[in-house]
């Protein structure tokens, strides 16, 4: 297969959280099919509801930043499935990522036409396998798995990392996991297994007991992050300094590089698990502050210093809308214009609760997804929350943009969020206007000069 014959044939097997089939059993044959790549490298797992992609990418971050060749696998992506899987810090090639699609859909194809599975695995557990083959044939050392969804029945977990790492866990898909914060984190907490490392974030006191006690089960002693911070400074966008003290080291004046406090707590994590893998024999914690400070983590809190502002932020659950919040009142001056599109089956009037109270006004859109909320619901929900607000109701997101850009002063702020697919859909168009912006700057400053230089 082709690129584009290779994106017909993922998304034709079903939106990766329509179609999901949590279980290991197809994952684990169709590796083994493969010849089980996960076991050309040490592993490291990250589940959690918020900030498992962040910690990741600082953990990526941290290892480039070392010299060590890294995998990374994180969901969803923004703009290109490529950006699901990075080596060295680079995305995958569109030329390789379908070469190794290729040979997954071979091998799940063999296993249906035999009878070992019932059905072709599903679009994630096949994206699991192609990035698992490409850094087999990249040989990297270490690959950063970011779970999709829980932890005990997610692909990721065919790969038996000897590293697992385990953010803060909230409420989030509660149709696949449970409606309560404890059956969450049992789901999460079945990724630490005898033998493995395991680090946590804080948590919820439920949810600690039950991610304590699967660790007595599993005879695993935990290292619970981020006990020992101090903030130092924070600038005037939210990059926090840090100062961390950790059991076997202490990092001083740490500028982290992604913005928010609930970045302190994603840092420490990373960390932790950082120093975890020294004992594996890989000796990358003296590039710890290297790679917090440089670490990138694209439509998380991702700000465009432009007139006016554009803050992007994929706040899609009601733990996310907070942190949000959080930011929005502390570093944001100006009038606020929210561009809101998410997912139907979220906590949606939570979410509206926590966001349309600090907005000017709101642009209700949806985003190119099956799951996507209707404007006219969202438009309901935003009523009984904000009923006085100037609110447009705009379906598609780039006129819901272009809305945005007409009624938003150039000392304001434009904040997308609600979704990462909208994040997605928005952030190249945006990224693409500031450079067209920064060359305009420039040629006028070239043509200034050089008009001066004459005189």
């Amino acid at each position: 297969m082709n690129y584009a014959e290779t994106l017909s044939y993922l998304f034709g097997l079903g939106h990766e959280t329509l179609a999901i089939k949590l279980g290991l059993k197809n994952i684990s044959l169709l590796l083994a099919k493969l010849g089980n790549p996960q076991q050309a490298f040490t592993s490291v797992q990250i589940s959690g509801t918020n900030g498992k992609g962040s910690t990741a990418a600082m953990l990526d971050a941290i290892c480039n930043s070392a010299g060590l060749k890294s995998g990374l696998y994180t969901s969803p992506h923004l703009t290109s499935i490529t950006e699901r899987i990075r080596i060295a810090g680079e995305d995958i090639s569109r030329e390789e990522f379908a070469e190794h699609a290729t040979q997954v859909r071979t091998a799940a194809e063999d296993l249906l036409i035999g009878s070992a599975i019932a059905a072709l695995p599903s679009f994630f557990e096949q994206v699991t396998a192609i990035a698992l083959l490409a850094f087999r044939k990249s040989n990297v050392a270490v690959a950063i798995l970011e779970t999709g969804m829980g932890g005990r029945l997610d692909a990721t977990s065919a790969a038996e990392a000897q590293v697992v790492g385990i953010t803060q866990i909230g409420l989030d898909h509660e149709e696949y996991l449970g409606e309560s914060l404890t059956s969450i984190a049992r789901e999460k907490a079945a990724t630490i297994r005898r033998g493995v490392l395991a680090v946590l974030a804080p948590q919820e006191p439920d949810v600690m007991k039950v991610l304590l006690n699967q660790c007595v089960r599993s005879q695993v002693k935990p290292e619970i992050a981020g006990d020992n911070t101090k903030v130092e400074a924070v600038s005037d966008t939210g990059r926090f300094s840090v100062s961390f003290t950790t059991p076997r080291g202490r990092y001083e004046n740490v500028r982290l590089a992604l913005r928010g406090r609930h970045q302190i707590i994603n840092a420490a994590v990373a960390t932790a698990l950082a120093e975890g893998l020294e004992r594996y024999g890989f000796p990358i914690t003296e590039a710890i502050v290297t790679g917090l400070e440089t670490a990138r983590h694209p439509g998380r809190l991702e700000l465009f210093d432009t007139r006016p502002r554009y803050l992007l932020d994929g706040a899609h659950n009601t733990a996310g809308a907070i942190a949000l919040r959080e930011y929005l009142e502390r570093y944001m001056r100006g009038e606020l214009t929210l561009v809101f599109g998410a997912m139907r089956e979220k906590r949606l009037h939570e979410i509206a609760e926590v966001l349309f109270p600090t907005a000017q006004k709101l642009i209700l859109t949806k985003p190119d997804n099956p799951r996507a909320a209707s404007v006219e619901l969202l438009e309901e929900i935003a009523r009984k929350v904000k009923p006085n607000a100037e609110i447009w109701c705009v379906p598609e997101p780039q006129a819901a943009l272009q809305q945005a850009r007409t009624c938003t002063p150039s000392d304001g702020v434009i904040c997308i969020t609600g979704s990462i697919y909208l994040v997605g859909e928005l952030r190249n168009r945006i990224e693409g206007e500031v450079k067209t912006t920064s060359q305009r700057d420039d040629h006028v400053k070239r043509l200034k000069a050089t008009d001066n230089r004459q005189r």
